[in-house]
């Protein structure tokens, strides 16, 4: 079986007024749709039958196949992304929370450097919190480039920073769709959950 799109784990009018459903008919329906039916499109050609989409993102790396790496590591970014967002996210935990204020001080100041993080990243991207060396960390990433492939930090929640993920409802305002995201949307509980290392498994799939 091929890669799938995979279902959004809500309704696509469930994050209104922050991400509107025409925001999803376009960044899921046919972007993230997209990456799927581009590396689809390669398994045969380019031999990934039965390989799983983390392992087809670690061979387009040591490959240096950017082509494939691109469509196959946004599959990913995008999968895991989506799980990242919720309409009732709450709020982090007293475990999560004592690691935020070991490492931020606060929420707000956590949700204040993933701001300006993903704010000043120049060009296409993802604004990720991460765990490095076992503590909390806030970084960015370039165009599809993914944690995956990283050994040294492990996933725990990412914003989408493509022109691509706000233009319908925030035009070219990134600090404004930011701003809603991470204040309305968080997904607290998948967050935590990451907290164990294995975040990167839980947006991968197999054929």
């Amino acid at each position: 079986m091929p890669f799938k799109l995979p279902d959004l784990p809500y309704p696509k009018n469930a994050l209104e007024p922050h991400m509107s459903a025409e925001t999803f008919d376009y960044h899921h329906g046919k972007h993230h749709k997209a990456y799927v039916d581009k590396v689809n499109g390669w398994i045969g050609e380019k031999k990934l039958e039965g390989l799983s989409l983390i392992a087809v993102i670690e061979k387009a790396k040591k490959d240096g196949d950017k082509g494939l790496f691109n469509n196959a590591a946004q599959i990913w970014n995008h999968s895991f992304f989506w799980e990242c967002l919720s309409p009732d996210g709450g709020k982090p935990s007293a475990a999560l929370q004592k690691q935020i204020d070991d490492a931020f001080g606060s929420t707000d100041d956590l949700l204040k450097k993933l701001k300006e993080e993903s704010i000043g990243h120049f060009g296409s991207g993802w604004g990720w919190l991460v765990l490095k060396d076992g503590k909390l960390a806030v970084t960015s990433l370039h165009d599809a480039d993914t944690p995956v492939v990283y050994g040294d930090i492990k996933p725990l929640l990412t914003l989408d920073v493509w022109e691509h993920a706000y233009y319908v409802d925030y035009r070219n305002a990134r600090p404004d769709y930011l701003e809603a995201v991470l204040k309305n949307l968080i997904n607290w509980q998948f967050v935590e959950q990451n907290l164990d290392g294995k975040g990167a498994s839980r947006a991968d799939q197999t054929q």
